[in-house]
């Protein structure tokens, strides 16, 4: 298993992604328009640092948030936030400050201001604009992300079922009037990076590739007007795979992520493993307190989360299954059933206090580590022993995963 906190920050800089040793075309086919800034241009950055390490028995912390917070606070202001990067923060003044640069360096940054705690900073994930982001990793991975957004009308059907079987698997999503949806797809890509050019895929190439699967899928029917899916299950995890195949034949792709709704997404992997996710929210109150701790010391860690009287969260809980598609429905898990199975799992603790009424916390902190903890082999259990990865959202900038395996993926 293998537990990670992430802090969510926000900067905006202005940057101008270019080599002084390549031509105006080069640079614009390798960079894009901003490569053509004279004076640099803006963008509002936020930052995910994302740390691992043991958790703490008495405390329930694998990182006190409050210590890592002012820290990083203050790198940005000095380094990144309200700066033109590449003549304010070295080494963007002989590397071109592009996402995948800037991600790396982040995440070099903020490793060297934690030598005195347990946790290490192991990924930094930086999301440029809507449309653009990258991630760095201690391991010296580097990537990119790409999002792009099309809307299509389908009807969620397999041709290797009786229409009876449809309907018995799909319900009303198997009707031949079809429905719509107005998808999202993150497109991670991975290979060979150095930072002296910055990238790993030229504008050019990922603009035509990302382009032209757009194209084929924008405002089209799937079951009748995409060539390419004819005698295919049209699933989510289905679709997630045919957009990942029509991509590797010109991008290095390591996953596709597809959002059909803002909680709910397949993900297809390079290893030709899916994944199906759903997230529920759950509402609950806590008080963050260590029996085993002085009143003094217990505020001194939690500060106002030890409110005596506690507090609340209007918590995000994202269930993530995992493995191989079944060729003849499209699916790796049911929606519906996965829906009901992680409502009735969460249920007992909805609308609850949850150090006072759910026992897992009764001489245990009901830190976000705890709760993902806690919440393991309860969801893993309603999930057939299937369960690849967990999330929970304690607030918008505070997330907790836990993971089966070491993250191959953020």
């Amino acid at each position: 298993m293998y537990l990670t906190v992430s802090k969510r920050f926000e900067f905006s800089a202005s940057v101008r992604p270019n080599r002084a040793d390549w031509s105006d075309r080069e640079n614009l086919a390798y960079f894009g328009p901003g490569a053509t800034s004279k004076y640099g241009y803006g963008n509002n950055y936020t930052a995910y640092f994302v740390f691992h390490g043991p958790v703490d028995r008495r405390t329930g912390m694998l990182v006190d948030l409050a210590i890592i917070k002012p820290r990083l606070l203050e790198l940005l202001a000095q380094r990144y936030d309200h700066k033109f990067v590449n003549a304010d923060t070295p080494p963007f003044d002989r590397i071109p400050p592009t996402p995948e640069n800037l991600a790396v360096h982040l995440l070099k940054d903020a490793s060297s201001l934690f030598s005195d705690i347990t946790a290490r900073a192991v990924a930094c994930h930086l999301d440029a604009t809507p449309a653009i982001g990258a991630s760095a990793y201690t391991d010296s991975r580097v990537e990119r992300e790409y999002w792009i957004d099309f809307s299509a009308a389908r009807r969620t059907y397999s041709p290797h079922l009786s229409d009876a079987e449809n309907a018995a698997l799909f319900g009303v999503a198997s009707s031949k009037m079809g429905h719509g949806h107005n998808y999202r797809l993150r497109v991670t890509v991975a290979g060979d990076f150095t930072p002296e050019e910055g990238q790993i895929i030229s504008h050019e190439s990922s603009s035509a590739a990302l382009e032209s699967l757009r194209a084929m899928l924008d405002h089209k029917n799937l079951n009748e007007e995409v060539p390419k899916l004819v005698g295919s299950p049209i699933t989510t995890e289905s679709l997630a795979r045919f957009t990942f195949q029509q991509l590797t034949a010109s991008l290095p792709v390591a996953r596709v992520k597809l959002y059909e709704m803002p909680n709910f997404f397949a993900e297809y992997r390079f290893d030709r493993q899916s994944s199906l996710a759903l997230e529920l929210p759950l509402q609950a109150a806590h008080r963050l307190h260590c029996d085993q701790l002085t009143d003094r010391e217990n505020r001194a860690i939690y500060g106002k989360c030890n409110n005596p009287a506690g507090h609340g969260h209007g918590y995000r809980i994202e269930a993530t299954v995992g493995g191989m598609l079944d060729e003849r429905t499209g699916t790796l898990f049911n929606l519906i059933d996965l829906q009901n199975r992680l409502s009735k799992s969460l249920e007992p603790w909805q609308y609850r206090h949850l150090d006072l009424e759910i026992a897992d916390f009764s001489s245990t902190p009901s830190t976000g580590e705890n709760i993902c903890l806690a919440l393991w082999p309860r969801l893993n259990d309603a999930l057939q022993s299937r369960l690849a990865r967990l999330r929970l959202w304690e607030t918008p900038n505070n997330r907790f995963t836990l993971r089966k395996e070491l993250p191959g993926a953020a």
